[in-house]
């Protein structure tokens, strides 16, 4: 054999390759590297095997009450808290309506709990500060 005779033609296994009879494979799926038909998909699905897209409402919902929690000295971060409530429904409902072209469902419901569990933390500070258990005035003198 000589560089310029061309290989005998084999199959995946080394066997002599099947002629192609214009027969599907078996099981009726599509060659290995053959394209879908066009419009199998449904509008916005992605790309099969791929994870789908995060909402951005959901992850700005779950920044937004993480800022919220760990601001809860902060008595005027509750905005940050209230805000990650309000864009965690609106992304929950937007992942529903999205059939599955979006994810995003965990950060959007960590965003709503940390902001709910930010606004019963201020409500509960103005009961404490409102009937005398808690006293900002740090003043420590003991006279």
């Amino acid at each position: 054999m000589s560089y310029t005779d061309p290989p005998p033609p084999s199959g995946p296994y080394g066997g002599e390759q099947p002629p192609s009879g214009g027969q599907p494979p078996s099981g009726g799926q599509p060659p290995y590297g053959g394209q879908p038909p066009y419009g199998d998909q449904p509008y916005g699905a992605g790309q099969p095997g791929q994870p789908p897209r995060t909402s951005g409402k959901a992850t700005a919902a779950m920044v937004t009450g993480l800022v919220g929690l760990f601001t809860i000295c902060c008595g005027f971060f509750v905005a940050s808290s209230i805000a990650a409530v309000v864009l965690g429904f609106l992304a929950r409902k937007e992942i529903e309506a999205s059939g599955g072209a979006l994810g995003g469902r965990t950060q959007a419901l960590t965003g709503i709990i940390a902001g709910c569990i930010g606004i019963a933390a201020f409500l509960l500070s103005i009961v404490l500060v409102a009937t005398g258990a808690v006293d900002y005035d740090f003043d420590y003198s003991t006279s």
